[in-house]
Order: structure tokens, then sequence, then C-alpha cells
């Protein structure tokens, strides 16, 4: 069944471009996402493929809803951009996109206006739109996935710093001097200890520690960690412990520099809340100062796997590119 879309209504393409899928969908201005899909990015290290698998899910999308162009497109790209977001400056999960114009090269296939955007910006974006920081002008959305990404928003205007590079909460570093290498160049980063493949990693070296853990038994993942303190494996819970202590001695440094009204965490790993939240929660409150601890909330994010799409959305709108 096609559904039926209102003459004149405002439609955004917003793509999140991932190293693995590539997530596309058609939203209105008011947030409502009439159709999405997900498909496969290539993997051959071509930029004009990546370009080309972008205009053919726009074209999927529309055909689905039985329209023939929207106003703009809003896409989210797993990197660092230029400070004027045209460039792709840095790519590690699409190697093919570094230093790659992006933005020219999807407006000259798409033949209209083009937003390049970060995904945890997005987020940040689309959960103080229509998720858990509604009403909310000042906030902080951390997303914890396969890395530890981070949106800022001050006085209700996303803030990107001075080149663009603002936000890189995974990359601050909560135990510089002893802690694991990480792939930006530092040491001891909060993504070393808060984000999937941070999970896995502290798991496998606890095994040593814990014979009897049931993580011993083979191919160890975040999923399967996770099942495993719900269950009660000790092996699995000290890891929860472990994320959730220099989780919470990160936004406890977050709410002391910027005194956000709220904190929201998003991404795949925030599913396991209940087995890091008392452990953070415990590191804040020791932490931050105690007018923050007490007012600031830190609550999980309510928009899901839709929170970048939703962001890039509404982005493109309030810039004004949909006419």
């Amino acid at each position: 069944m096609i559904e039926t879309v209102e003459v004149n209504q405002k439609l955004v393409f917003a793509a999140d471009l991932g190293g693995t899928h590539l997530r596309g969908a058609l939203v209105d201005e008011r947030g409502k996402i009439h159709v999405q899909l997900k498909t496969e990015t290539p993997q051959d290290d071509s930029p004009e493929s990546v370009v080309d698998a972008l205009v053919q899910a726009s074209a999927e999308c529309e055909r689905r809803l039985g329209i023939h162009g929207v106003g703009a497109s809003s896409i989210l790209v797993p990197g660092a951009l230029d400070q004027k977001s045209e460039v792709v400056v840095e790519s590690p999960n699409i190697p093919g996109l570094d230093h790659y114009a992006l933005k020219f090269a999807l407006e000259s296939k798409f033949r209209r206006p083009v937003l390049l955007g970060n995904y945890a910006n997005a987020a940040a974006v689309g959960e103080m739109w229509l998720g858990a920081a509604r009403g909310a002008r000042n906030i902080v959305c951390i997303t914890l996935g396969t890395g530890v990404g981070g949106g800022i928003i001050l006085d209700g205007k996303l803030w990107r710093g001075t080149d663009g590079s603002a936000g890189e909460i995974g990359h601050a570093a909560v135990e510089p001097f002893s802690g694991p290498p990480c792939k930006c160049g530092n040491t001891g980063c909060l993504e070393m200890y808060a984000s999937a493949t941070a999970i896995v990693r502290m798991a496998r070296e606890g095994l040593e520690r814990f014979p009897d853990s049931v993580l011993q038994d083979g191919c160890i993942d975040s999923k399967k960690i996770y099942k495993a303190g719900k269950a009660g494996d000790e092996l699995a819970l000290e890891v929860f412990k472990t994320m959730g202590d220099y989780l919470g001695v990160g936004l406890a440094n977050l709410m002391n520099t910027l005194g956000p009204e709220v904190i929201v965490i998003g991404g795949g790993v925030a599913n396991a809340w209940d087995l890091f939240e008392p452990h953070m929660i415990a590191q804040v409150q020791s932490r931050a100062f105690t007018s923050l601890s007490k007012r600031v909330p830190i609550r999980p994010a309510e928009c899901g796997d839709n929170a970048g799409l939703l962001g890039a959305a509404k982005l493109a709108f309030d810039f004004e590119l949909v006419n």
C-alpha cells in the first residue's frame, strides 16, 4: 500500500552512511518518517559507488512513497568533514571517501541541495527535537556503538567548534597515563572503555582471571557479554562495572565543564543500561559538583536507530534547504 502524501508536503531524504550499512528515509518537517530502507554500503572503496548507492536509495524511497523529487538531501558521513562540510577529510570505515568532495558530487547527481553531517551531532539534534531531550536547549548526547560519539547543543544550537571538530567526547582521556592506546594516537580515551569494541577487549583480557565464565566457550561479542551479564556471569559484570565507572568519570567532567540541562546516552551499547547505569551514576555523584549531579538527568535515548535520520532531516529544515 502506497502512503498518500499531502500536496506540497516538504520532505527531506535523510541518510546514515555507515561502514557496513546505508540507512535512508524520507522525513517531513514534523519529524514523521514516511518510508525508510536499509541496504549494504558499497565495499569497493570507490567514492562514485557510494554516491550511486545514495542516489539509488533516495530513488527507491521515492518510488515506495509514489512521489518524484524531494526538497533536499541530508547525509550523515562516518568521518571528519572540512569546516564547510563539503569535503570528507577522513573516513576510516569508508576510506574511499578520504579527501573526496562528496557534497559537490551528490548535488551534481541529486540536482538539489545537500547537507553533510556527523552522526553523533545529528543524533543530538534528533533527541532534542523528538526524543529524550525534548524541551531542553543545552544538552550532551553520547552514542555508544563501535566507537563513542558525541554531540553538544548549547542554547539550542549545535556546537561545532572553531573548525567543526567539537564533540569528540569519545577521545576525552579518562585514564591518560596507564590506559590502552586508542586509534586516535592518544591513550586511555573514553572510547577504550565505553564502546562495544572496548567491552569485547576487556572481556578477553579478563578470561584468564575468570576460568568459570561462560565467555570461555568461544567467539565473544558485545551481545554475548550482555547476555552473560544478565545471567550473573562475574566476568561480564566486571566488564560493565568498569565501563560504567569510566563513563561516569567522563560524564562528570562534561557536567562540570558545560553544565547541561540533560545528558542523553544512545547507541547499541546503551541497551545494557541496567548493567552499567548504577556504576556510572555512582561516579557522577562522587565527581561532579553536587548541584549538577542532583539537577542534571542522565537519560537513555528515545529515538533509537532513527535519532540520526531525524536529526539530519531537522538540520536540513533548519538551514532552509527545502523549498
